[in-house]
């Protein structure tokens, strides 16, 4: 007896190795995305342009926050869905079992 079979009933036990299956590459995709927004957004080192002497307009300080914006959002979003989906996966046989 296996230990699946002590946490899951056998009739459930299918369909939760699918889902089980489907939500952790879901969880896997999702953490992959997030590294790739936070890897996206522009470092907070403005001392940097100083030494170099280079400005920014109005125009591109402004586009750049929007963009920094929702990068930050969809950041945080992908980080929410990680945290659900894992809450969810834990619980799934409370759930249906």
């Amino acid at each position: 007896m296996s230990i699946i079979n002590l946490l899951v009933p056998s009739d459930f036990y299918q369909a939760y190795f699918v889902i089980g299956i489907i939500m952790i590459v879901l969880i896997v995709l999702l953490a992959i995305v997030s590294i790739v927004f936070v890897m996206m957004q522009p470092s907070n080192s403005d001392g940097i342009n100083a030494i170099t002497g280079s400005s920014e307009t109005f125009f591109g300080k402004n586009k750049g926050k929007s963009i920094e914006s929702r990068l930050k959002l969809w950041t945080i979003i992908c980080l929410a869905a990680i945290i659900v989906l894992s809450i969810v996966f834990y619980l799934l046989p409370v759930f249906f079992g």
